[in-house]
């Protein structure tokens, strides 16, 4: 399968036909890492962590600032809780 370099603003696009897309499991907007390797360009997907960052946005959820975000996103079943 062949394709062209496109121009797109002030850089150069290489479309990818969607089979590639889905042979590979990406689509579009997917992170891709490049690199050169004997002359070929390599473009492989950027696979992140599941739960990458909860650590992060649990502690900022933690903090005072972030508690009155949260006050409104009760379960329906809060009022039969004991605590």
């Amino acid at each position: 399968m062949q394709t062209s370099l496109r121009k797109m603003g002030n850089s150069t696009g290489l479309i990818v036909p969607r089979v590639l897309l889905d042979e590979i499991g990406v689509t579009t907007g997917a992170t891709m890492e490049l690199r050169v390797e004997d002359g070929r360009l390599i473009a492989t997907p950027v696979v992140t962590p599941r739960r990458a960052d909860w650590a992060v946005a649990a502690e900022r959820l933690a903090s005072e600032d972030a508690a009155d975000e949260w006050r409104g996103f009760a379960n329906e079943s809060d009022a039969d809780l004991t605590w």
